[in-house]
């Protein structure tokens, strides 16, 4: 099977969470990784046994973005280009407790 960059979540004796990445091919060979990944850190009291549990998030491709605050408040108060972008825009600005098309209640948060 293919190696997929996965996420694995396992729980320590103290109930903290701790997250690692590891390469597997399988869900249980990310578990393993995950296993062996964390038991040798510090931070960790030890893996919990028994009924934790381990959570896996596998990626064929993981995607990260990075935006300026400052860019993100100019695209949202252009004039939109589309039907779609006005949609787009003004869920974002509903969710953000923001004016239709003002970003005055924004600003002054």
């Amino acid at each position: 099977m293919p190696l997929r960059s996965c996420r694995v979540t396992i729980q320590d004796l103290d109930g903290v969470s701790h997250t690692v990445e590891v390469m597997a091919g399988t869900l249980y060979e990310a578990v393993a990784r995950g296993v062996a990944a964390l038991r040798g850190n510090e931070w960790v009291k030890g893996i919990a046994q028994g009924p934790s549990v381990v959570k896996v998030s596998v990626a064929d491709v993981r995607v990260e973005h990075e935006v300026k605050f400052a860019q993100f408040l100019k695209w949202l108060d252009r004039p939109p280009r589309s039907p779609r972008d006005v949609s787009a825009r003004h869920e974002i600005r509903s969710f953000l407790g923001m004016p239709a098309k003002s970003l005055s209640g924004f600003e002054q948060r």
